[in-house]
C-alpha cells in the first residue's frame, strides 16, 4: 500500500510546508537525509498554547504530537519532491514538550507522533527518538517535533 493510501485511510491530508517564523528553512537535505525543522504543536491555526503539569493533559498532549507530525509529513512531502513513497526510514524524532518541572510523561506525549509515523510508513517509520521537557517552546507552544527522514 502507498502511503498516500494510508494516509487517504486514515483521513489525513497534508498541509502546505509552514512558513518559517524566524530565520531558517523549513528542511536541509544532505546526502540522502533530509533534515526537518521544529515544527509547533497548531490548534485552530493557531499555536496550540499550553504547559503539561498545568493545563494540558498527557492524552490531549498525544493529540497535540499527532498534529504536529501531520504537519510534518507536509513539510516532508515537500521535501521528497512532493513523493513521500521515497521515504526509506524515519530515522530520528526530537520532541521537546512545554512542562512544568514535575511533569514527567514527555515519553508519552510524543507517542501521538512516534504512533502515527509507524502508521503511516510500518517499518520505515520505527525510529530512534529523544523526548524532553522544557520551561518553554516559542509563541507558548505545547510541543515541537523535528525530524530526521532518509531517501531512497
Amino acid at each position: 500500500m502507498s502511503v498516500y493510501d494510508k494516509l487517504s485511510e486514515l483521513n489525513i491530508t497534508l498541509p502546505p510546508v509552514s512558513v518559517p517564523a524566524a530565520a531558517y528553512v523549513p528542511y536541509v537535505q544532505t546526502g540522502n537525509l533530509v533534515f526537518l525543522s521544529g515544527h509547533i504543536a497548531r490548534k485552530d491555526g493557531k499555536p496550540w498554547v499550553a504547559q503539561f503539569g498545568n493545563n494540558i493533559s498527557t492524552e490531549e498532549g498525544k493529540t497535540a504530537a499527532r498534529a504536529v507530525a501531520v504537519d510534518l509529513l507536509g513539510t516532508l512531502h515537500a521535501a521528497t519532491g512532493g513523493d513521500l513513497n521515497r521515504i526509506k526510514r524515519i530515522v530520528k524524532v526530537m520532541s521537546l514538550v512545554n512542562s512544568t518541572g514535575d511533569f514527567t510523561e514527555q515519553h508519552l506525549v510524543t507517542n501521538g507522533a512516534s504512533e502515527l509515523f509507524g502508521q503511516v510508513f510500518g517499518d520505515k517509520g520505527v525510529h530512534a527518538r529523544s523526548a524532553f521537557g522544557v520551561a518553554q517552546i516559542p509563541m507558548g507552544a505545547c510541543v515541537e517535533i523535528e525530524l530526521i527522514a532518509e531517501l531512497a
